[in-house]
């Protein structure tokens, strides 16, 4: 027999690797269905005990109360509500809210929650983005391992719990959705990833001043003035220049990096008033401001003159200013130097291996995607024509397309191993056919769904 050429070899050998993984695949596969199947009769073991052989068994232990199964760690959840999404099947889902903005969905409280689940929802209408709570529950078989391959990743391995991934030990999601409005005891969403019949635990509305790290350092560097009862110390003029309240973000920066002289003070106040205030003014504001009148200037110099002179009883750094004249001492605790000093992220976040995608359409794909009815429209309804649920226009829709496509939903298999270029998912009630090609997409059909949505 003829030895091998070294490309038959070099194929021998993937398809080898491949196999490989199918197998260490369907083996872990094996060993979650053993898993269930093992409980399932310990259940039914159970059930059968407790009805058939309650003379020979003695009867199973009280549950505890609740307050000690938590602090035992038995924790037991009910669904608040189910969402009722755009997204009818994992395929084409985003992974991240911000990747598809037009995205949108319902949640209805469950009467079985509350009484009045209207009542729950009082005062949420005041903030613009909630957390939502919920539950992967499409997440296949069951079992999770502590390194995992985020698609971003292009196949490289991270921990599960440096990454977002369905598939970890409790399978547990976290989003932040935009709230569009409340109607009774629903509410409506957008910018969601989450899939049609996601069981929800919970809802928290987003709170900047609590939850965004850039938000509480602004405020942390916010100075305040202890030698005067208004808030807001101005000059005799009546300038808001030397008020430390109105000092920006970018004032802070320039004020922290700076360094004062003890022979020019005057002049460094002059100059540092006038760069600090460029930033947020426009051009005519900005030489109407440095270019100060002279009664301003000359309440300055007596400032400079004083600090210079001093009090022959107390040192120059214990100089105490009037209320009305003193400049603005900003104390933070750390230099602020952009988002990177208030957070920190993976760097293959901001620059993965996989980037984005450009996506266009054929000409047949945009005139079956103009064949859709908004939702909601007014006026009799049209049965030859398709009818969106949630989207509010066809350009609406084109731009959800664009977002789920241009971050690359497939997985790393499909995207590196399948042969097969086409792509199918289904928006709202739209089925979409699309092809990827070398850093782009472009979509081919857009067609009615053939099997009906059920309604939440």
């Amino acid at each position: 027999m003829s030895p091998l050429c070294d490309c038959c070899g070099e194929k021998l050998n993937q398809q080898v690797s491949v196999m490989r993984k199918e197998i260490k695949n369907l083996r872990q596969m094996l060993d979650g269905a053993l898993r269930a199947h093992r409980k399932h009769m310990n259940s039914l073991q159970s059930a059968v005990s407790q009805i058939g052989g309650k003379d020979q068994a003695p009867p199973p232990p009280p549950p505890p109360p609740p307050q000690d199964a938590l602090e035992r760690g038995h924790v037991q959840t009910v669904p608040i509500g189910y969402i009722n999404s755009c997204f009818s099947e994992k395929n084409g889902t985003p992974r991240q809210p911000t990747i598809c903005g037009p995205s949108r969905a319902e949640l209805r409280i469950e009467q079985s929650v509350f009484n009045n689940p209207g009542h729950a929802l009082v005062g949420l209408e005041q903030y613009s983005h909630v957390w939502i709570i919920f539950l992967f529950h499409k997440n296949g078989h069951l079992n999770y391992k502590a390194k995992v391959k985020p698609p971003r990743l292009n196949g490289q391995r991270v921990g599960v719990y440096s990454t977002r991934s369905p598939h970890r030990p409790n399978a547990l999601g976290l989003t932040l959705a935009r709230l569009d409005k409340i109607v009774g005891d629903t509410i409506h969403l957008s910018n969601i990833d989450m899939i049609d019949g996601t069981p929800v635990l919970d809802i928290k509305p987003y709170i900047s001043e609590y939850d965004s790290p850039h938000t509480r350092v602004v405020m942390d560097s916010e100075p305040s003035d202890s030698n005067t009862d208004e808030p807001n110390a101005t000059t005799e003029e009546g300038s808001d220049i030397l008020n430390p309240h109105n000092v920006s973000e970018t004032d802070v920066q320039l004020t922290v990096k700076r360094q004062r002289t003890d022979d020019n003070v005057g002049s460094l106040f002059i100059r540092d008033t006038c760069e600090a205030d460029a930033p947020v003014t426009d051009s005519s504001r900005v030489s109407a401001q440095c270019s100060l009148s002279k009664d301003l200037y000359s309440v300055l110099e007596e400032v400079t003159a004083y600090v210079s002179q001093g009090d022959p009883g107390q040192s120059e750094d214990q100089v105490s200013f009037s209320p009305k004249t003193k400049p603005p001492e900003l104390k933070v605790d750390r230099p602020c130097y952009g988002e990177d000093a208030y957070s920190t992220i993976a760097g293959w976040i901001r620059d993965p291996p996989v980037g984005s995608l450009d996506v266009r359409f054929t000409p047949h794909a945009e005139r079956e995607l103009a064949e859709f009815l908004p939702a909601h429209l007014s006026g009799p309804p049209e049965s030859d024509r398709p009818r969106f649920r949630f989207l509010r226009s066809p350009e609406e829709a084109a731009a959800a397309i664009r977002g789920v496509l241009s971050a690359d939903p497939r997985s790393v298999y499909r995207r590196t191993r399948c042969e097969d270029k086409l792509f199918f998912f289904t928006l709202d009630t739209a089925d979409i056919t699309c092809w990827f090609g070398q850093g782009f997409a472009e979509v081919l059909q857009v067609r009615p769904v053939e099997r009906p949505i059920g309604l939440m």
